[in-house]
């Protein structure tokens, strides 16, 4: 089968230009209802800023699987297209809904953060449940090891990991969207070398959904993505790592782990490196901080647009190395 190029570029397109539509009609909400985010030592705005990204993006990837739900009797992307997606979406049914539940459950988390700020157990638990949820749906990481009780813990620690990883990295304007948008298109690439393409074509919808967030986010902000953006991008981020496990038939124990290390290589290194100072510090690990390395870059004489960039390429190369790999 020919690479189904049109319903990845309508995945991508599709996304973004919802999320860029819904976006001015979840910020009016948000100012209605008061889920705004204020200035404060540690952020760079000086006025409230709506924290409208999450529903925005969310809305980019649900309106796509509704529309291709309700198109899919018409067979529009031709017979053998549609003979391979449907047969994806009808394997991995229960799958699918627990992500898009998960997605939503992460979501609604953020959300009761971003207006309430929950209390770091009441949030980790929330988060650890949602996990517990896809895990249990059957979207599991194995590394080649037959227990299932290993294969449960190490996926809910990478969801965990990964969720937490990017909610961390939500610190400068467009750098959690930009990350998000760029390993969810790496993802989709890899999944797309190994013709897995329906994890290619959720890939290029989450990447899509993401980027149509960005003009919004960068580099001036007139939305942010707060918690319920963040957790949504890192969980998305987490389960795309998940979905093809990236097998190859020449080293699959490398394979596995080091494509999706590689894509992500950026936050979790940044996650690493904070939690292990505030640890040294003798601080809460889950008590922010200006240690990130987009707040180091700034110190170093950045702007701050210079910085999210210089992250952004330095995950897009890290990143391709993951794609060559895979060639």
């Amino acid at each position: 089968m020919k690479f189904p190029f049109p319903i990845y570029l309508l995945a991508f397109f599709g996304s973004g230009l919802v999320t860029a539509l819904a976006l001015p009609l979840w910020r009016k909400w948000c100012w209605r209802v008061d889920l705004v985010d204020e200035p404060g030592p540690r952020k760079f705005q000086a006025q409230p800023i709506a924290l409208a990204g999450g529903l925005a993006i969310m809305t980019g990837l649900l309106v796509p699987l509704l529309l291709l739900a309700a198109l899919w009797p018409l067979n529009l992307l031709g017979p053998e297209v549609a003979d391979k997606i449907g047969y994806g979406f009808r394997a991995r049914a229960v799958q699918l809904a627990a992500i898009l539940i998960g997605a939503l459950g992460m979501v609604g988390l953020g959300g009761l953060d971003d207006q309430r700020e929950l209390r770091p157990a009441a949030k980790f638990a929330g988060q650890l449940l949602l996990a517990l949820l896809v895990t249990a749906a059957g979207i599991r990481i194995t590394l080649f090891v037959p227990s299932v009780l290993f294969s449960y813990a190490v996926t809910v620690l990478w969801i965990l990991t990964v969720t937490n990883a990017f909610n961390f990295m939500d610190n400068m304007n467009g750098l959690c969207t930009g990350l998000g948008a760029i390993g969810a298109l790496l993802f989709g690439l890899v999944a797309a070398l190994h013709a897995q393409y329906l994890v290619a074509a959720l890939a290029f919808l989450a990447s899509g959904a993401v980027l149509g967030f960005l003009p919004h986010n960068f580099p001036r902000a007139t939305a942010f993505l707060g918690d319920a953006g963040s957790h949504l991008v890192g969980y998305l981020m987490a389960i795309l790592a998940i979905l093809p496990h990236f097998y190859s038939a020449r080293n699959p124990r490398v394979g596995a782990v080091l494509s999706p290390l590689l894509i992500l290589a950026v936050p979790l290194a940044d996650l690493g490196w904070v939690v292990l100072l505030r640890w040294r510090l003798g601080r809460p690990v889950y008590v922010g901080d200006t240690n990130h390395l987009s707040h180091r870059l700034v110190r170093r004489g950045l702007s701050q647009t210079v910085a999210v960039l210089v992250i952004w390429l330095l995950a897009a190369a890290l990143g391709s190395l993951a794609l060559l790999w895979n060639w």
